[in-house]
């Protein structure tokens, strides 16, 4: 990273102040008239120092002026330190980059392992589009860590234990439709818990006296199989174990179609029998203790409940056991659960206790917004999902649509395929486009739009870098020796574009933000778009040689970054 490159000044000219400063990082300009980058370290120092900042900036400028990258520094404003770098360093670095577009990102993982816990669906129901957040959030940012040198453990925490099991026995003994559950698994498990929900929805007071005690002996009747289940019951058991492969059947599909893969697959049901042997540890450890029946963990003015007064243990008993498990497995320095935003008090209760127990790891808890319907939260007891697979297919179609149209002489196989990349890639980009805390409001036209700031564009970008290639290929491409002059502003614009991707995957690492990273893809397609549009390439003489250098750098760069989105790169559109 460009940043990186120039800390050594930045370096040496915060120490000529203070040996023991911190030292702000560079950051690109808001006007590119004032140069690339800027450092307000001055303006910092000399509020603590008493001294004039434009004054101090000036002490410090000769620091950067003799860096080999920097072409001119110069004081603005009120003691900022602007920094233009030379083009030919500029093009150098491009050339580094586009040899090996993963070298350029700052290796902070380097000899350490992450765990992220990302997606978790509950068994027995549909994917919907209630997932596409966790699962797309979760890849993109086992992406980010792999590409800055984490050894990455994707695992999926799926929901496959407690109550709602106890009411699908239930509901399986009274409604089954045995060659509906053969034809459709999952839909008809689905089904047959919305049945539960809307036979055991009266409330004690509401509804008719039938329908209350109806509704009284299903929800015991549930109790009683959860129980059984829990127990070991045989038969409850074999129900449980079909519910649960035929549900993790269909989701491995999804997840293959999104281009989405996980090293491990467990549940609640993997970790509740640990739950009783956590319990005591913290007991044993002076870190809980019994309080009217209950096992707490006194946080402050809180209390986190790691084990109820019936005996039952909490989520955070459960997740505490997880822990225990992924520490003595694979010993990870950081541990990242992606889950909906509303869970954030739970994780951060659980994280105090975890510390307390001597958990050593960074724990994150990557917090998201909702993503609605126009009338309401979903609710797959509601039945008022809309299914992921759906979701999927209809954006497919609509790609395939505007396919047909455009590329009607590509293959069948071609236009399917493409087909399948842009639309599966405009449902996951319209996704991380936006801020992960903001709720989302589900629209077909938004989600699914094919230009402006969406998958398709991106997309686009690369195939027309792409096509330039392919064209100049027939009189042996751009040449290994050549190099990009940026003899134009808008090649120096995409130069720097490109280069400060690393910059945004860096920043979207930092911050469990990938929408940083879509902004800086998107910036470097808008910046290919207008160099694309605007000059010449292969009909150009003076600066052929040049210019096919950069669409080859921007090729491989928008490849890289295109991948760390989980969009798939198309050669042609």
């Amino acid at each position: 990273m460009i940043p990186a490159l120039l800390r050594t000044s930045a370096l040496a000219a915060a120490a000529s102040l203070d040996p023991d400063a911190d030292v702000d990082v560079l950051v690109p300009t808001n006007n590119p008239a004032h140069g690339d980058y800027q450092w307000n370290f001055a303006f910092r120092m000399a509020r603590a120092r008493k001294e004039n900042p434009r004054a101090l900036a000036e002490r410090l400028l000769p620091f950067f002026a003799a860096h080999p990258g920097v072409a001119a520094a110069e004081v603005a404003g009120a003691g900022f330190v602007n920094l233009r770098l030379s083009d030919a360093w500029l093009a150098e670095r491009l050339a580094e980059q586009a040899a090996a577009p993963g070298a350029a990102l700052t290796p902070a993982g380097a000899g350490k392992t992450v765990v992220v816990d990302f997606s978790s669906p509950n068994v027995a129901k549909r994917m919907h589009v209630g997932h596409m957040r966790s699962t797309h959030l979760g890849h993109v940012l086992t992406n980010l860590h792999a590409a800055a040198g984490w050894k990455v453990i994707r695992d999926n925490h799926i929901g496959d234990w407690g109550t709602p099991f106890g009411k699908l026995i239930v509901a399986w003994d009274e409604w089954r439709d045995e060659a509906a559950y053969a034809a459709d698994p999952v839909g008809e498990l689905e089904r047959l818990y919305v049945k539960f929900g809307d036979e055991a929805s009266a409330k004690p007071g509401e509804g008719t006296p039938e329908a209350q005690e109806r509704s009284r002996i299903l929800q015991d009747r549930a109790r009683e199989e959860t129980a059984k289940l829990q127990r070991g019951d045989a038969r409850n058991r074999a129900l449980w174990e079909d519910f649960r492969a035929r549900s993790l059947e269909e989701y491995e599909a999804v997840y293959q179609r999104m281009g989405v893969r996980f090293d491990e697959v467990l549940g609640e049901s993997e970790y509740g029998p640990m739950t009783d042997a956590v319990v005591e540890e913290l007991l044993a450890a002076g870190t809980a203790e019994t309080s009217e029946g209950a096992v707490i963990v006194r946080l402050g003015e809180q209390v986190s409940v790691v084990r109820k007064k019936d005996g039952a243990a909490t989520y955070t008993a459960t997740d505490l056991a997880c822990v225990k498990y992924r520490v003595r497995r694979w010993s990870p320095e950081r541990m990242v659960y992606v889950t909906d935003a509303r869970q954030h008090q739970h994780f951060m209760n659980f994280f105090a206790v975890a510390k307390r127990w001597g958990c050593t790891a960074d724990l994150v808890h990557m917090g998201f917004g909702m993503l609605k319907l126009p009338d309401g939260a979903m609710s797959t007891r509601k039945g008022n999902v809309i299914r992921l697979v759906d979701l999927l297919d209809e954006a497919v179609a609509r790609a395939r649509a505007v396919v047909d149209e455009k590329s009607a002489s590509f293959p069948e196989a071609e236009r399917a395929a493409i087909a399948e990349a842009v639309g599966v890639g405009a449902v996951r980009y319209q996704d991380l486009v936006q801020a992960p805390t903001s709720d989302i409001t589900f629209d077909w036209k938004k989600m699914l739009a094919m230009d402006g700031n969406s998958a398709p564009y991106l997309l686009y970008a690369r195939a027309r870098a792409a096509s330039i290639l392919r064209k100049a290929a027939a009189d042996g491409g751009p040449g290994a020796a050549a190099v990009a002059t940026l003899a134009h502003p808008l090649e120096r614009e995409l130069a720097l574009a490109l280069l400060r991707l690393p910059e945004a995957v860096d920043g979207a690492l930092r911050a469990s933000a990938p929408n940083l990273l879509a902004e800086g893809v998107y910036r470097a397609c808008e910046a290919f778009n207008r160099f694309y549009f605007e000059l010449k390439v292969l009909d150009e003489v003076e600066h052929r040689a040049s210019r096919l250098a950069l669409v080859l750098a921007a090729d491989r760069v928008l490849v890289h970054a295109l991948g760390l989105l989980g969009l798939r790169a198309l050669d042609r559109l």
